[in-house]
């Protein structure tokens, strides 16, 4: 008897932790966070099929990172398209090369896959969502980006810390399953970058768009340089050059 009052009281208490810490005012801010974007509407897809659509010659476009094709790589609409994922999120893996990016670029520049002067209208990064991948997909993406195209990447503008996280797992957070992992850190390391144009359409979680001819947004001196996210999250609109998607199709207009 006296364990089970013993049992009731620790679950009475382990239910009374659980709301103060659901009522908390940063978790509720996670959520309120999570939920406006969420409840953006414009996807990456349509704005991949915007960018293939200013190219009035046949198109070719690799997407790196697929998980399940019915997200996004199904809905592009390009003459040629190639994709790129080493199947561990998609035990399927119904892609056409079932390895990692850096396997991909390797066998490409040696002429094993495709043609190694083969050059992408665009190409999608939504691979590994750490920053030293996704910076490495960038340099490589640029060796075979034709010279008006696109390296778009996913996840560039997480809401909060939580979704910013190192370690997906971790999922006992007030993001729960979302994260966006660090690709924001090397999107803005090549904001930085002179040599490259640049925006984030606000919405879908950040959808970064490097260009080194088309004039999307002027590079930023670096004022970051330790990459801390409360001074991203400071000055998320000129760091990032968050743009709304109507604005940025009016740039090509």
């Amino acid at each position: 008897m006296i364990k089970k009052i013993l049992k009731n009281i620790n679950a009475v208490k382990f239910y009374a932790q659980g709301r103060k810490f659901y009522n908390d005012p940063c978790y509720t801010d996670v959520q309120n966070k999570t939920n406006l974007e969420i409840s953006k509407k414009i996807t990456r897809s349509e704005i991949l099929n915007f960018l293939l659509s200013l190219n009035s010659n046949p198109t070719n476009y690799l997407e790196i990172g697929v998980r399940n094709p019915a997200h996004n790589f199904d809905l592009i609409n390009a003459n040629t398209k190639y994709s790129v994922d080493p199947g561990v999120e998609f035990e399927s893996n119904p892609v056409d090369f079932k390895m990692t990016s850096d396997e991909f670029f390797k066998k490409l520049s040696a002429g094993e896959i495709l043609s190694k002067d083969i050059k992408f209208d665009v190409i999608f990064i939504d691979g590994l969502h750490f920053a030293e991948q996704a910076d490495r997909d960038i340099i490589n993406a640029f060796e075979y980006l034709q010279e008006d195209g696109f390296v778009v990447l996913h996840d560039c503008n997480p809401p909060t810390e939580w979704h910013a996280r190192e370690n997906y797992n971790y999922h006992n957070t007030p993001a729960h399953k979302y994260w966006n992992g660090t690709t924001w850190k090397a999107f803005l390391k090549w904001r930085c970058n002179s040599s490259v144009n640049s925006c984030c359409v606000d919405t879908d979680w950040g959808v970064g768009i490097l260009s080194k001819k088309h004039s999307i947004g002027n590079s930023i001196e670096s004022v970051n340089p330790f990459f801390e996210y409360y001074i991203l999250d400071e000055n998320r609109q000129n760091e990032l050059n968050l743009v709304d998607f109507e604005v940025f199709k009016r740039i090509f207009s």
